[in-house]
């Protein structure tokens, strides 16, 4: 099992929550505000099984570029989102501590 953290431009973030529990993804998004890549961003937490890291981020890379279709890509934009996988395993032996 993964938990996958992903922050996402503003621009993305409202089609990318629509289309990604429209095909069964459960996720939670965080309320963030601050410089994270000095933009407007969404943070998302997903749970996924190992096999399904790569699909969800395939399927991520899709909806950005079809927001890009229909608005225009940003002109100075480095990155559409920015992911970390972890491993929930190794995330448990740390939460046990903290009881």
């Amino acid at each position: 099992m993964k938990l996958m953290v992903c922050v996402v431009h503003n621009r993305y973030a409202e089609k990318m929550e629509e289309q990604l529990k429209g095909k069964g993804y459960r996720m939670t998004e965080l309320a963030s505000s601050g410089g994270f890549l000095k933009k407007g961003n969404t943070t998302f937490l997903f749970g996924l099984e190992n096999e399904d890291v790569g699909t969800l981020k395939e399927e991520m890379k899709k909806i950005c570029l079809k927001v890009e279709e229909k608005k225009g890509k940003l002109k100075h934009t480095d990155s559409r989102f920015t992911s970390f996988v972890i491993c929930v395993k190794d995330v448990v032996p740390l939460l046990s501590h903290l009881k």
